[in-house]
């Protein structure tokens, strides 16, 4: 093998991609190592449950994951999306879905982020081509190594390459909390568009769900700090009618949003992975499903023999049009939902009327959710 050829890969961030992209690294025979500030314990801690889609699931099985996973994933067959100011609701359900995902017997899965970590970092350490150094300073990466930057949104490895963002701050904030919920049918999530902002409902295990609530970022941080009555109280008020809370199951944490794209993906023989490249709204729970794809095409690009630096620029190209897609349309969802401008309610109700009439309209939507918005036209793999 040439010396341009790198034998090596160094990633910084152990998060939910960094690692995954180990592991995929891993088992196509290159030595990785993998680096992050935070120890195990710390790495395993989030509060946090993602929404896991089609696309997902694809790579999850080629990677040897997805069994381990299953007893952790609480699939969804229904998703029920409706906007209380122009009184519309549709119901996707599993026949809206592709045949080859239909026969999943899900629209997506919602997965703890505690578990999934528990998995990736129990195979990371049977995989002899990965070291680990985790709560210790990364060492240095070799001369040929491909360099992975998964050190989330705020970057330093972005920022010591001089990577510059496209940055826009929501005024809106987001507050996610786990609660216990009765009312709810089985298998069911919920996505609300309310003025405010979008409020997602995702079933966990037992009758827990994890709440998504957006809104102004000082109402966020204020309903963060109440009392669990208190909070319970405001959260029953928003609640799609027939459904109550019962329990808070953990402390309502709030974060800013932000709608953010690196300038450039790569930069030399180093390449932004997930959060470090691109943030989007949480809005239809594209966020980790988006970064996964970045591992996907990074690991595509590892099976060939070219330099670093190639197939850092190659990376950058292929995952530029699906990042910007996600981006702009969960951008668009936002803006066009999230307020009661008269202007935009006919605009909003003919779009949810074709949506709840039109099953093509569907099914194109949800398979641009649960694949991607590049497969919306394009044969998917088996």
């Amino acid at each position: 093998m040439a010396s341009s050829i790198p034998s090596s890969f160094h990633i910084l961030g152990a998060g939910p991609s960094g690692a995954l992209m180990a592991l995929a690294l891993s088992q196509l025979g290159h030595s990785v190592d993998l680096a992050d500030p935070k120890s195990d314990a710390e790495l395993k801690a989030r509060s946090r449950a993602y929404a896991i889609t089609h696309s997902s699931r694809r790579l999850l099985e080629k990677l040897n994951v997805w069994t381990e996973l299953l007893p952790a994933l609480v699939p969804f067959r229904e998703l029920d999306l409706s906007d209380a100011a122009v009184e519309r609701r549709v119901l996707f359900s599993l026949q809206d879905l592709d045949p080859s995902s239909r026969a999943h017997g899900a629209i997506g899965w919602i997965l703890d982020h505690r578990p999934l970590m528990e998995v990736l970092l129990h195979r990371l350490r049977s995989e002899r081509k990965v070291q680990l150094h985790l709560g210790s300073p990364p060492p240095g990466p070799d001369d040929n190594a491909l360099v992975i930057a998964a050190d989330g949104p705020a970057s330093p490895a972005r920022q010591a390459w001089g990577i510059r963002t496209w940055l826009h701050r929501y005024r809106q904030g987001c507050l996610t909390a786990k609660v216990a919920l009765r009312g709810v049918a089985s298998g069911k999530a919920y996505e609300l568009f309310r003025p405010e902002g979008p409020l997602a409902v995702l079933p966990l295990s037992n009758g827990c769900f994890q709440v998504v609530w957006s809104a102004p970022m000082e109402l966020c941080q204020q309903r963060a700090a109440l009392s669990n009555a208190a909070f319970l109280d405001q959260l029953a008020g928003v609640l799609p009618d027939g459904i109550e809370p019962d329990l808070l199951l953990d402390q309502p944490a709030a974060f800013p949003q932000q709608l953010m794209l690196a300038r450039r993906l790569s930069s030399g023989r180093g390449v932004l992975l997930g959060e470090a490249a691109h943030r989007c709204h949480p809005v239809g729970g594209q966020g980790l499903n988006l970064c996964w794809r970045d591992v996907e095409t990074l690991a595509a690009l590892a099976r060939q023999s070219e330099s670093a630096r190639s197939k850092a620029r190659r990376y950058a190209s292929r995952r530029l049009v699906d990042v910007v897609l996600v981006s702009l349309a969960t951008d668009l969802l936002v803006r066009l939902f999230s307020n009661r401008q008269p202007t935009l309610l006919p605009l909003r109700s003919a779009a949810l009327l074709l949506l709840e009439k039109l099953a093509l309209f569907r099914r194109l939507s949800l398979r641009a959710m649960t694949n991607g918005p590049l497969r919306i036209l394009s044969p998917l793999p088996n």
